[in-house]
């Protein structure tokens, strides 16, 4: 599926020089021009990427990212790979540098281009009442889109989708056959913030989110854009009334997701996995092939591959029904 991000403006002709001047480094004389702040899998070598755990040593050794912001207790662990950027804070400094490439990400504000749908250019599409679109959107042929939804600018919806009333899509690009329930938020700024003393400081935005062909999405769901990543829902997989995705999760293909699960940021779930009603799976982790959650569990760690687990916090169902005979 086409995944180059059309949603946001990227500032041209940001150096190096620029960067460490943003960060309050030393300044240093060679132009050398960055292209973008990307994620360590998919940044290249004119990219600028971080590192803020270990945990992700082995991807930042397969990165092609030189110039990798980082804190001074990971340097020796790193400087073999990279060319690091020492900041007192990853994250902020991330923050800095990305509203320097994208000076509008934290605008998340209403969409005033859209407009009623010139019906002509959808001689296929099936419009409800009180449907706006954006700018530049791209809708497939026999795809129904319901009463008082709107599609903000540059979304591409596949062909034969159905898209419930009162639904909005920002950021996102949507495969064929999809269905996208009554109620439901995709695309919009995940949950993302520094909290302060005097104020809390906005964490730019600027992935979009992917669904891929034959997915459904529930009633009332939210789904987040990734932050500098993408959030990603894979191939026929099924997702319940009342869910919601956060920013930079990727959930494979064929899983199906029963109501109320939560998800936090930068999850990975494989493909072919089931979860139960109201389970919760923390950040930042990975949640192998063919995995069973049971509903009302709490997974706090990696589950592997061909796993079935229960309770709080989650661990092999056996255990858990013997623990709780």
């Amino acid at each position: 599926m086409k995944n180059k991000n059309p949603f946001f403006l990227k500032q041209k002709n940001i150096y190096l020089s620029d960067i460490f001047k943003i960060l309050g480094k030393k300044n240093i004389k060679k132009r050398i021009k960055i292209s973008n702040i990307s994620d360590l899998i998919s940044a290249s070598e004119n990219d600028i990427s971080f590192i803020n755990n270990l945990k992700y040593l082995d991807i930042l050794k397969k990165s092609k990212a030189k110039y990798i912001i980082s804190n001074k207790i990971h340097f020796d662990k790193i400087k073999d790979f990279c060319s690091p950027i020492i900041v007192n804070n990853v994250l902020k400094s991330v923050y800095a540098v990305a509203n320097l490439f994208y000076p509008d990400s934290l605008k998340d504000a209403v969409d005033y281009n859209v407009s009623y749908p010139n019906k002509k250019n959808f001689k296929k599409v099936k419009f409800g009442h009180n449907v706006l679109l954006g700018k530049n959107v791209k809708i497939g042929n026999n795809t129904i889109i319901g009463h008082n939804s709107i599609i903000e600018s540059n979304v591409i919806i596949g062909s034969n989708c159905i898209i419930g009333n009162n639904v909005i899509i920002k950021n996102s690009i949507l495969g064929r056959n999809v269905r996208v329930l009554d109620g439901a938020v995709i695309g919009k700024k995940g949950f993302g913030f520094f909290p302060e003393k005097i104020k809390n400081t906005r964490y730019p935005h600027i992935g979009m989110v992917i669904i891929d062909d034959n997915v459904e999405i529930g009633c009332n769901n939210t789904i987040d854009r990734g932050s500098l990543s993408n959030t990603i829902i894979g191939k026929n997989t099924f997702i319940d009334n009342q869910v919601h995705v956060a920013h930079n999760v990727i959930i494979g293909s064929n899983c199906i997701i029963t109501g109320q699960v939560g998800f936090a940021g930068s999850s990975t779930i494989g493909n072919r996995v089931s979860i139960g009603g109201q389970a919760g799976i923390s950040g930042h982790l990975k949640i192998g092939n063919n995995v069973q959650i049971g509903g009302g569990s709490g997974v706090v760690k990696n589950i592997p591959d061909n796993s079935k687990v229960m309770g709080y916090p989650a661990k092999d169902i056996r255990k858990f029904l013997k623990d709780n005979k």
